[in-house]
């Protein structure tokens, strides 16, 4: 199994596609006003917003983007207007993210963990 995309509900896309597009991702399909996908930079997955009459209520979706190179990509963004809650700081998990909502107040983490990405010190070993 591998995972193909992630859809997040949004409330108005037209304002949404350009925010995510300044996050890098390059849009794939418009199909507006209720569906857009973008491809990520790097790897195979794809990302998509749909159009909903109301967001969900509570804290809402979690994303983790990875950036090779957090800090430089996080620098970009700023300058292209996107406002962090979160700056890129190192966590006790031993991955470094920087933290921003978009429009609809999904949760976006921008992170890079190298190597403790999957294998982290206290990973669960293999039995056998």
């Amino acid at each position: 199994m591998n995972l193909n995309q992630v859809t997040v509900p949004s409330l108005d896309l037209e304002k949404s596609i350009p925010f995510y597009q300044k996050l890098g991702l390059k849009l794939i399909v418009g199909a507006l006003p209720h569906y857009a996908r973008f491809e990520c930079p790097v790897g195979d997955s794809t990302f998509s917003i749909h159009q909903v009459d109301q967001l969900p209520k509570g804290e809402g979706v979690y994303v983790y983007f990875e950036c090779n190179d957090l800090d430089v990509q996080v620098k970009g963004m700023r300058a292209e207007g996107l406002a962090f809650q979160e700056m890129p700081t190192d966590k006790k998990w031993l991955w470094r993210e920087a933290r921003l909502k978009d429009l609809d107040g999904n949760n976006l983490i921008l992170f890079y963990a190298g190597e403790n990405r999957k294998n982290p010190p206290w990973k669960i070993q293999d039995p056998s």
